[in-house]
């Protein structure tokens, strides 16, 4: 039964995180883009701190080292992301496939920094090309005109691009931060501050509520994605990094993709192009080389539980 649980849960996260692109791209149509990656995080940062306090033993961060680790979080796996993200999803040549698929080159590059920042990691010749592939990847998903770079969306998926590196480096240098701190603890107050940064951004760019169309497709987006795709999608997320571990977790980035697609399909109409699943599939081959070891490691662990069903 466990296994079955941990199967229906993978899925259930993959068909949040996948479906939030599909949600931010309809909610882009009503809301200026930082500012409404803002909202999303001051509704979910509310609901993970309470989670928070409810959870652990420590909800409020202690000493510069946790602290930290907060700042990391808020700076570059909440508004970095986010920012870029959202912008770049603003484009409408960027698909809510494309973007998932831009964005499942995470894993990849999360490799690749730790190469650079964790002393005790280093790449092989194997790995190197994996990391080559994710990008090779990228770019064949991209398809830029040489004659114009700025064309075609090009530019809006690299801004996609930055957002999966914000990612990619947050995760990494909160590894390298000598701190312990419940996760959950660290996401919530991550996204408490991740919100006030994006909201200063915001204000930067000239974005105003007065901006915003409120409608029940923009309400509807914005609740989806605050509590669904967010608070809801973290709490199966930490479930399931206790139960499976960081290996078997990354793969939801290749499988979030798929409920992209679908989603943008059965509610925006988009259909994917040859270029998103051939950048998909090259992407995955360079998860594959990076990963190989753990993924080796992982077999025979599957197979005792496929024998067993």
């Amino acid at each position: 039964m466990t296994r079955y649980r941990n199967v229906l849960l993978f899925v259930l996260l993959a068909a949040a995180w996948g479906s939030a692109f599909m949600a931010i791209k309809a909610g882009l149509a009503y809301i200026p883009p930082v500012l409404f990656a803002a909202l999303r995080y001051d509704v979910a940062g509310v609901l993970m701190l309470a989670y928070a306090f409810y959870a652990t033993d420590r909800p409020i961060p202690r000493g510069r080292g946790q602290w930290a680790l907060v700042a990391v979080g808020a700076t570059l796996l909440i508004a970095g992301y986010h920012t870029l993200l959202f912008v770049g999803e603003a484009d409408p040549a960027v698909t809510s496939a494309a973007a998932a698929v831009i964005v499942s080159l995470s894993p990849v590059l999360t490799t690749g920094f730790a190469r650079l920042f964790l002393p005790d990691e280093r790449l092989t010749a194997l790995g190197i090309a994996g990391l080559l592939l994710g990008l090779v990847g990228v770019v064949v998903l991209s398809n830029p005109d040489p004659q114009n770079l700025l064309a075609g969306g090009a530019a809006a998926k690299l801004l996609v691009f930055g957002a999966a590196a914000a990612f990619a480096l947050g995760s990494v240098l909160t590894r390298r931060i000598e701190a312990e701190l419940p996760i959950e603890t660290m996401e919530a107050w991550s996204m408490v501050f991740g919100a006030l940064i994006m909201h200063g951004i915001s204000l930067g760019l000239g974005e105003s509520l007065a901006d915003a169309v409120w409608s029940v497709e923009s309400l509807a987006a914005l609740s989806y994605l605050s509590l669904v795709a967010s608070a809801l999608g973290f709490l199966i997320y930490f479930d399931l990094l206790d139960r499976l571990g960081p290996i078997e977790i990354n793969l939801v980035s290749y499988v979030a993709p798929i409920a992209a697609a679908l989603a943008g399909w059965a509610f925006l109409a988009e259909v994917p192009t040859v270029n998103t699943v051939a950048g998909f599939v090259i992407i995955f081959a360079g998860f594959l080389l990076l990963k190989r070891r753990a993924i080796r490691s992982e077999l025979p662990r599957l197979r005792r539980l496929v024998s067993r069903s």
